[in-house]
């Protein structure tokens, strides 16, 4: 392949085995003028590896806004890039999006090299529903926060995915078994492709309690999946949607949704929704 001046590449690199670096990456971070790199510390050993004696730069979350500006001069300029990351594909919960977003406002060609991705691999192994699904990328740090973001996927129906680091596995899964409670079908996914690759399948409440009891499986890095809540059946929404307006004639539509939705098992935000379509002219 050849590679085209003052174009900028989104180059995915492994997220553990060296030998899922498509060729076409390594020809890529070749024949580059310069790599964009999360951690150029860590990116230096994968490079090594290939032979790859490409320039660095450094491009992480504390000084995305201002390489990005210095990188779009290069490209305008001519210059070929390639963005990566410390693993998988750039801007999944990684750096990026200025740049490329800036990128594609300045007219500038921006090409991927599809390969690895954490989210991807754990799905595609994960025996949950894989035609729809929810990623939400790392949960907040403050359990508060975390709690919250959760509660706001209580009624989603689709797969569920975050991204979890090993000081706050425990914590998250503690977490999510208090929202979704313990039997939600959940898979955990952790260190994918790399020696201790684990990928479990259980109810919520077995895989916490299994990373409480084992250390071992605290370390690395985790992928978290949870089946998507089960669809409310169609007669059971309309007799959840009746309930629900009788009793907001009576009561404010927040609590007549939670009420109506007690009572009938439906979604108390699909009531709320259905509530507020009912009130508007």
């Amino acid at each position: 392949m050849s590679i085209e001046a003052g174009v900028l590449y989104i180059v995915a690199t492994p997220i553990g085995n060296l030998g899922d670096l498509s060729p076409r990456a390594v020809e890529t971070l070749h024949q580059v003028d310069r790599i964009a790199a999360e951690d150029t510390r860590h990116s230096a050993g994968l490079l090594r590896h290939f032979s790859i004696d490409t320039p660095l730069v450094a491009l992480h979350e504390h000084n995305e806004r201002e390489k990005s500006a210095v990188l779009l001069q290069r490209l305008s300029k001519g210059e070929s890039i390639a963005l990566i990351s410390d693993a998988g594909t750039p801007l999944i919960s990684d750096p990026g999006y200025v740049l490329v977003r800036d990128a594609q406002e300045a007219d500038i060609r921006v090409v991927p090299i599809p390969g690895p991705s954490a989210l991807i691999a754990a799905l595609s192994a994960s025996g949950l529903p894989t035609d729809r699904f929810c990623f939400e990328g790392f949960l907040p740090a403050k359990s508060g926060n975390r709690r919250k973001q959760l509660e706001s996927l209580c009624d989603e129906p689709r797969t569920l995915v975050f991204y979890e680091s090993p000081h706050r596995i425990v914590e998250s899964l503690v977490a999510m078994v208090s929202v979704f409670g313990s039997g939600r079908e959940a898979v955990l996914a952790r260190e994918l492709t790399k020696t201790f690759e684990t990928i479990r399948h259980a109810t919520l409440g077995e895989l916490a309690q299994w990373v409480v009891d084992d250390a071992n499986q605290q370390k690395g890095e985790f992928v978290v999946l949870l089946r998507g809540t089960p669809a409310v059946a169609e007669e059971e929404d309309r007799e959840g949607q009746r309930i629900a307006e009788l009793l907001a004639e009576e009561l404010p539509l927040k609590q007549a949704a939670a009420l109506a939705a007690r009572i009938s098992g439906g979604r108390k935000n699909a009531l709320y929704q259905h509530l507020l379509q009912k009130k508007q002219p």
